[in-house]
């Protein structure tokens, strides 16, 4: 699986190889789509499933003489779920093997990239959900290395580090980190029965089994859904047409779930779970309860109100040697101030990306 990262400064930086043609791209979709469905199907089996065994039988029959009735034991009232904050959420796609996660969970350095970065922001109202997607070939500063691709924090420090060059690249906290391999997302498609995606543009692919994509109303399986969102060759703006392609086949696999309530049904829940839990990293504060949480403070949210876009850049061009995108430091400083004021509807609407860019 590839080579090892070559310095690229007077830091000992490290970025990926140039277009990374040779190794597996997990995509963000499946990151993404990943964390749903855990989040809501977690809570939807947990909230579903018997609380407490089922009470004893309650004697009936009356006290013996002289026997002083006991006080019943009052019921303890519930305590109600705080309200909920503004979070934010790291997905990372990976091109590891299975037997690699954990070494990148741990910070070591490993033979395996970040190859699809998407921040999700969610508002303290949870009236939509807001997902930033980062060129994986962004120039950064990764700390403690220098300027690099974003793409090698995973490489160089495992999940620790690609947190942490994000954080620093936005300004902002992030709260959860989760990675996710591609083999899961396909699996996962498949289990819900494929799913259908609106393509503006027909185009031959030329990855895997060269999937031919015609205009219009496509269901997609598992493989050719994959062979969809990886790829990149076959447009003129490559990486950002790839992007798009990604989040216009999240916002498809989203409206299945609202549309056919593919959550409601436990044995559909189980299988889902089944299908992603084993390819899925995640950050060590990030457990079951804390997905039952975050689901059911997602359950006024409402459909369709999910928005998608990638971090604006200043181009492409080339870097010691290397093909890399260009930061475009005005526009990271603007998402990093809506991040922090709460402002980012605002940002979306001023610079209309209410459909993405």
């Amino acid at each position: 699986m590839g080579t090892s990262p070559e310095p690229v400064g007077p830091a000992a930086g490290s970025a990926a190889a140039p277009g990374g043609m040779h190794r597996r791209r997990t995509i963000a979709v499946a990151i993404i789509a990943g964390l749903v469905v855990l989040a809501v199907a977690a809570a939807a089996f947990l909230l579903n499933r018997p609380r407490t065994e089922t009470a004893a039988p309650v004697e009936t029959s009356a006290p013996a003489p002289g026997t002083a009735t006991p006080e019943p034991t009052p019921t303890p009232t519930p305590t109600p779920d705080p309200p909920p904050t503004a979070l934010n959420i790291l997905l990372v796609g990976s091109d590891s093997r299975i037997n690699a996660r954990a070494t990148a969970a741990s910070g070591a350095p490993s033979d395996q990239r970040g190859d699809a970065l998407v921040f999700i922001h969610l508002p303290a109202d949870r009236q939509s959900v807001y997902g930033i997607s980062i060129m994986r070939d962004l120039w950064v500063n990764i700390p403690g290395y220098g300027g690099a691709k974003v793409n090698a924090a995973l490489e160089l420090g495992g999940v620790p580090l690609m947190t942490q060059t994000v954080e620093a690249l936005l300004g902002q906290h992030i709260d959860h980190t989760v990675m996710l391999d591609f083999q899961g997302f396909a699996a996962m498609t498949d289990a819900l029965g494929g799913v259908d995606v609106d393509i503006k543009q027909a185009f031959q692919g030329t990855v895997d089994d060269y999937v031919y994509f015609p205009a219009g109303v496509n269901r997609l399986n598992g493989l050719q859904a994959l062979a969809f969102v990886r790829e990149r060759h076959a447009f003129a703006d490559g990486d950002y047409q790839r992007v798009r392609n990604q989040q216009t086949f999240l916002k498809a696999l989203m409206a299945k779930l609202a549309a056919e309530g593919a959550l409601s049904d436990k044995n559909t829940v189980k299988q889902l779970v089944s299908t992603v839990l084993p390819h899925v990293t995640v950050s060590p504060g990030l457990n079951l309860e804390t997905l039952e949480h975050l689901a059911f403070s997602l359950r006024g949210t409402p459909p369709g109100s999910a928005v998608f876009f990638t971090l604006p850049t200043a181009g492409t061009g080339t870097a010691y040697g290397q093909s890399v995108v260009f930061q475009n430091p005005a526009a990271t400083a603007a998402v990093s101030a809506a991040l922090s004021t709460g402002s980012l509807p605002d940002y979306v609407a001023a610079n209309g990306l209410q459909n993405g860019n």
